[in-house]
């Protein structure tokens, strides 16, 4: 029997907490919503999930902030018991599974984050507003579905990549880390590597590891952190956009394999603790879960890719139909033709399609090296791996200079072509811009999917001479939608048009149903 590593034996024990804690609990009030009002919220979320769409996972705490900025607009106080049910009829959590006694854990929660939002500086409040809002939603959702397996996987690989995770010379030349700014970049990059959490959820995280009491705060320890909320917030900012932190990503998401692998085998089988002593065991465990995987992940990339693609496909429609036609046909007089239409709406489509569609599954050598690789992170074999981060140094200025200069023309001659070819098809100026705007979004969710593809890669991948040509045209239009995305996310027009004009009246419309539902069942309770 080999030896269990002693990271290894603490992850066992907390997914035997967690499978104890999956156990339903007996006379335990739960909170119950009208069946009929829960289906007309849940369709209507769904069409909300695809105007605002987020990644599977984000769903839920998306609503959550949507929600819980909503209502305490509305009223401040007293606003848990209706987010909840708002929630559950959204279809976000199961009805009838939440315990009643999480409302008054929920109000706690919106109390605490009201008090520091009111504390903070007025010249602040509105940046600092949308932030809060983030961060709440985060504790409110690990109130209603504590996170436990996830946290534990999180932790176990954070505690490994600790011990393995080294600066090379060049890297300390260049840029010096203290021991805690390490930590926190590793403990940031294995949240993104592991589960892809987003900025919110990573920064909810980091908010907790500076203040191991954060869930619990009273008195005057929250007013000391309120007063100095905003330095956090700028600490946390500067942690998540540290020049490192690509480099610490990538070694994260290179080794990530197998502690993704080793949650799913401990998820699925209670009596592993006995079999993981047992190499041949844990490798047959892991065939299971590897194959698993590949078959979820192809589910998930699939969805993905629908959800991103119609969400842009729809704005695509809504930006021409509003925007380009009529501003084209009142202010310059030209009239698109239904080719011009055509292409404006389906070469962003088709280029995400061919993005997605030649994805290719991971090689056949690969899952050998992925057992391998379990059994480094699960047996205690002495010595560890070392994983270096490395980084490129810059040469003199005239060099950097000119390699700036062929980047920007390589970026120059895709928009010359991309400009010439849709003069070819009779486009309007206006429409270039707009049309450059939506195939870089394409882009960049097209690139980020097949990032996510490689999830259970550990093979490297050798770049090919396509690679050598293509990459100075396409890195900039990608990275152009990048900072586009991230400015969409902070500016969604037509998400803002539905938080504004429909969510509001449609919730209510959906709390009248319910009332009204549970009007007539009192009234036919009394005919007897």
């Amino acid at each position: 029997m080999a030896k269990i590593s002693e990271p290894t034996q603490k992850l066992i024990l907390r997914y035997d907490q967690w499978h104890k804690s999956q156990e339903p609990k007996k006379n335990v009030a739960t909170i119950h919503v009208d069946e009929v009002a829960s289906k007309v919220a849940a369709f209507y979320e769904k069409i909300r999930g695809i105007i605002d769409w987020k990644e599977e996972h984000l769903l839920k705490r998306r609503a959550i902030e949507r929600i819980f900025k909503r209502r305490i607009l509305m009223e401040e106080k007293n606003i848990a018991e209706p987010l909840v049910l708002e929630l559950i009829r959204g279809g976000h959590f199961p009805n009838d599974q939440i315990e009643e006694s999480k409302i008054d854990q929920v109000q706690k929660i919106i109390d605490k984050y009201i008090y520091i939002l009111s504390n903070a500086p007025e010249l602040e409040k509105i940046s600092f507003y949308t932030w809060i809002s983030e961060i709440a939603s985060c504790e409110i959702e690990e109130a209603l579905s504590p996170s436990l397996r996830e946290r534990s996987l999180i932790n176990y690989m954070f505690e490994i990549m600790k011990q393995r995770i080294v600066l090379s010379e060049k890297v300390l030349k260049v840029k010096r880390l203290t021991d805690k700014e390490k930590n926190t970049q590793i403990y940031i990059a294995v949240q993104r590597a592991l589960f892809n959490l987003d900025a919110p959820v990573i920064s909810y995280h980091l908010l907790k590891y500076s203040y191991p009491n954060w869930k619990n705060l009273q008195g005057e320890e929250l007013k000391d952190i309120a007063s100095n909320i905003l330095l956090t917030k700028q600490e946390i900012e500067k942690s998540l956009n540290h020049p490192l932190a690509d480099k610490f990503y990538q070694i994260a998401e290179k080794y990530d394999t197998p502690y993704l692998l080793l949650g799913d085998v401990l998820s699925e089988d209670i009596s592993i603790k006995q079999k993981v002593s047992d190499p041949k065991e844990i490798e047959k465990a892991i065939t299971k879960a590897y194959e698993g995987r590949v078959k979820t992940l192809k589910r998930r990339l699939g969805r993905a890719a629908f959800y991103a693609t119609l969400s842009i496909f729809l704005t695509n429609i809504v930006s021409l139909f509003l925007i380009e036609i009529p501003f084209n046909k009142w202010v310059t007089g030209y009239f698109f033709n239904f080719f011009a239409m055509t292409v404006d709406i389906v070469v962003p489509t088709l280029i995400m399609f061919l993005l997605v569609v030649t994805i290719k599954p991971p090689k056949q050598e690969n899952l050998p090296r992925v057992i391998m690789e379990v059994m480094k992170v699960v047996y205690d074999k002495g010595k560890e791996d070392v994983y270096e981060i490395k980084t490129f140094i810059k040469k003199n200025y005239v060099f950097s200079t000119i390699i700036n200069l062929f980047y920007f023309a390589g970026f120059l001659a895709i928009l010359a072509l991309i400009i010439w070819g849709l003069s070819r098809v009779n486009f309007p100026p206006l429409s270039y811009l707009i049309f450059i705007i939506f195939l870089s979004l394409i882009a960049f969710a097209g690139a980020k999917i097949r990032t996510r593809a490689k999830e259970l890669q550990v093979i490297e991948e050798k770049e090919t001479l396509w690679h050598f040509f293509i990459d100075p045209f396409a890195v900039p239009v990608v990275q152009l939608g990048k900072w586009l995305t991230i400015k969409w996310k902070r500016y969604n027009i037509i998400a803002v048009f539905f938080s504004a004009l429909i969510d509001m009246p449609f919730t209510t419309f959906v709390e009248f149903i319910e009332q009204w539902r549970y009007f007539l069942k009192e009234k036919k309770e009394k005919i007897h």
